[in-house]
């Protein structure tokens, strides 16, 4: 469950609480995770209507650690659900069945709950390619559809205005009080795409800022000057998974340049293009990092972000590393959600199909029986929805996935 893909894991921790306590719904609820802060599984009646509001005043009313049992607003009515906020600060609510009178253990749920919520907050932590990719499709799909909804209600609301507003009514009053709903029910519809925004991006500067904190822990017993070139406050702001993601990689880097036996100074520069974040990190030291083991850590991340790298390490004067990484999504393609269900091992399964590799061939180069490799091939074919292995290879070169960074996310072209 906590292996497999992220957009997975509240089907699969249903599926396990089911054993322990039947119910209707389960909701996880983090603002950590950009992509998709609520994760459903159970009665799309219940859970296509949570709102980020109702789920917001169900963790404010509950303590870090603590458990809730009774009435709550969820879907847009009062009903009884059963909640626990973990210490971490994730959230998990469960709409009992009828026929489930009685609450479940709170350690047991708690316990297991707090092994889900922190595989949540690795891989957010290490934004991670499958997280990356995961976070980006939902933050493209969820700008699109805020912006039909807006200009499709704008329009349907300055006409009810407009007819409101006519000469052609004599009920003055009438006109009045249904102006004022409709522009209420306009501002509202406006702030929720600034809502929905503010959850799902980070300004510029407070991302740099994370950084650093971030960095903190890892220099802490360094005798290393950094230099922090802050990005322009009004630079424009990064989507929730690009900071993850800067940060991860930035902290990558620095680790490696750690590593070397000698390092005086370091200077990390942000910057921002309108289009891109540019990042920079040099140091002065020996120049004996392995570019191409940096490059092959970062490069998953990259791919899927459409992200660009470039290393220069000379010995004797020291490393820089540089990288861009685009702000806006890329126009979604068909196979990117297909792709997004497969775990690790089915995706270097997928890279060796790529190439035309035969199961022995696969099986020697992952180590494992041919009848494992047969296995995940099935599956791969099943989750690609394809016929053959060539068919599901061909998905696998376009995607960009290859042996040695067959853990890597699909590339975006």
């Amino acid at each position: 469950m906590i292996t497999g893909p992220l957009p997975d894991i509240a089907a699969g921790f249903s599926r396990f609480l089911g054993q322990l306590w039947s119910h209707d719904a389960l909701v996880i609820f983090t603002r950590e995770c950009t992509g998709r802060p609520r994760k459903v599984a159970g009665n799309r009646q219940i859970v296509d209507r949570v709102t980020i509001d109702e789920l917001d005043e169900i963790k404010q009313s509950i303590d870090p650690g603590g458990v809730l049992d009774g009435p709550a607003l969820l879907a847009g009515s009062r009903r009884r659900i059963w909640a626990v906020r973990d210490i971490s600060d994730i959230l998990l609510v469960l709409v009992p069945r009828p026929s489930q009178p009685d609450a479940p253990d709170p350690d047991e749920v708690a316990a297991v709950f707090g092994i889900v919520a922190t595989s949540i907050q690795q891989q957010v932590a290490q934004a991670s390619p499958d997280y990356l990719a995961e976070s980006r499709a939902a933050s493209s799909e969820r700008a699109r559809t805020i912006a039909e909804l807006t200009e499709a209600h704008e329009a349907t609301l300055a006409s009810v205005l407009g007819t409101l507003r006519s000469n052609d009514l004599d009920d003055r009053r009438a006109r009045i009080t249904a102006s004022e709903t409709a522009s209420a029910a306009l501002i509202a519809l406006r702030s929720a795409g600034a809502a929905d925004r503010a959850l799902s991006e980070e300004a510029v500067t407070t991302a740099f800022a994370r950084l650093q904190g971030e960095l903190r822990p890892l220099l802490r017993y360094r005798e290393v000057e950094v230099d922090y070139i802050e990005p322009p406050a009004d630079g424009r702001p990064l989507p929730g998974e690009v900071a993850h993601a800067a940060r991860a990689m930035v902290r990558a880097i620095v680790l490696a340049f750690g590593a070397q036996p000698v390092l005086t100074r370091m200077r990390i520069a942000w910057d921002c293009d309108g289009d891109n974040v540019l990042i920079e990190v040099r140091d002065q030291g020996p120049g004996t990092i392995d570019r191409n083991a940096l490059t092959r850590q970062l490069s998953g991340r990259l791919n899927t972000l459409r992200g660009r790298i470039a290393v220069e390490s000379i010995t004797g004067w020291g490393s820089r590393v540089t990288l861009t990484v685009p702000l806006d999504p890329p126009a979604a393609r068909p196979d990117e959600h297909l792709l997004s269900t497969l775990n690790p091992r089915e995706l270097e399964v997928l890279a060796h199909l790529a190439v035309g590799k035969r199961n022995r061939a696969i099986a020697e180069e992952l180590g494992i029986s041919q009848s494992t490799i047969k296995f995940h091939v099935a599956s791969v074919l099943k989750k690609l929805d394809v016929a053959n292995r060539g068919e599901a290879g061909a998905i696998g070169m376009r995607a960009g996935i290859v042996p040695g960074g067959a853990h890597a996310a699909p590339r975006r072209s």
